[in-house]
């Protein structure tokens, strides 16, 4: 079993903001999120070696992060389509208490079946069929479309699901090359799954800039029995949160993942990373709850303008600046649910993604989730 270094930190509480960030002009309804705004509290945090050799694999790029609370199972996904290794997910085992984020051990490895050059970006552990479903941003290059899949726990596919047209690489001013399908989140009966775009559509708007928030992500809402498309909703992007350096460096804002609180609202992640600044400031990683009844339905929308929809209202929940503990944060991508503590809160778990760089890092962290 792979063992992973370990650092222990103290325990600090942070209370969110509570104030509603109303997106595209929007002036009336205040989220129902609002009166329950959530508060996060840091347990720990620990990393993984960098290239961490592991039955016969390559660890790394780690995008996406499940928990199965009754096997205690972690299910973490790696972006890499088989450059490195061929297309896989590992399976862990973390120690996770209401103090101390401990060990955690890999216990497995298994191959992606049945596709060809995907991207993987997200993964949820489907507790009524015992599979996952998993996005792929896709390939223009390889006309490889964007999609979700539902994966065997062996890595023989089982099923892919059809995604709304305006996905298809193949139609003029769509979708852009990896900054689709970023995030998936499964409502907690296991009926509905919502894929998140990292970015907005060519025709739905910029991406966000130091200067001025992003235009609108599309989350698509999936019933998993029939395959289908019954809504589509708008989430705005905040600006990116600092400016790189030197200005006009390479900087980028965006949804990384999405996770379900209850039935109708949802936790977003969003993920900026800015060049030529320090491991403290580099990346930075905001987290928001929204209401997906208090949005407009988009899906017949060619093209989403101010005035033709309603996005999706934000509450903050935390911003990771605001925890000192953590002196650097990186590509942070994955996020699930960890079990729950003794208290009977639930815990958060994320993980990020270090592209295989060895300037960057395999990051866990593990929070008490306060509501």
């Amino acid at each position: 079993m792979a063992r992973m270094i370990h650092r222990r930190i103290d325990r600090r509480q942070f209370l969110a903001t509570t104030s509603t960030a109303m997106l595209g002009g929007l002036t009336a309804n205040v989220s129902l999120a609002a009166a329950t705004a959530p508060r996060l509290r840091l347990i720990g945090q620990t990393h993984l070696p960098h290239r961490l050799q592991f039955q016969r694999t390559t660890v790394g790029g780690l995008s996406a992060i499940d928990f199965d609370a009754a096997s205690g199972t972690y299910f973490l996904l790696s972006d890499d389509g088989g450059s490195i290794s061929p297309p896989r997910f590992y399976t862990a085992h973390m120690a996770l208490t209401a103090d101390r984020l401990g060990d955690v051990d890999l216990t497995g490895v298994t191959f992606l079946k049945g596709l060809t050059a995907p991207d993987p970006e997200a993964i949820r552990w489907h507790a009524p069929s015992q599979s996952l479903l998993w996005t792929s941003e896709g390939n223009a290059v390889r006309f490889m479309p964007t999609a979700l899949h539902q994966t065997r726990l062996d890595g023989s596919l089982q099923r892919t699901y059809p995604m709304p047209a305006m996905f298809d690489f193949g139609l003029a001013l769509e979708g852009r090359i990896n900054k689709t399908l970023e995030g998936l989140a499964i409502t907690p009966g296991g009926e509905t799954a919502w894929v998140a775009m990292e970015a907005a559509l060519r025709q739905d708007g910029q991406e966000p800039s130091v200067a001025a928030t992003g235009g609108p992500c599309r989350f698509t809402q999936i019933d998993i029995a029939s395959g289908k498309a019954p809504r589509q909703i708008a989430y705005v992007p905040d600006a990116i949160a600092r400016a790189p350096s030197p200005p006009g460096a390479n900087a980028d804002n965006g949804v990384v993942e999405v996770l379900m609180l209850d039935a109708h609202r949802m936790l977003v992640l969003e993920r900026a990373y800015m060049a030529g600044l320090s491991d403290s400031l580099r990346n930075s990683l905001r987290l928001y709850v929204i209401d997906t009844r208090l949005a407009t339905d988009t899906l017949d929308i060619l093209a989403l303008q101010p005035g033709n929809n309603t996005p999706a209202a934000k509450t903050p929940v935390a911003d990771f600046s605001d925890f000192p503990e953590l002196t650097r944060l990186d590509n942070t991508e994955g996020m699930c649910w960890g079990p729950v503590l003794p208290n009977g809160k639930r815990t958060l778990v994320f993980v990020s993604d270090d592209n295989f760089n060895p300037q960057q890092i395999m990051q866990f962290l593990a929070f008490e989730f306060l509501q």
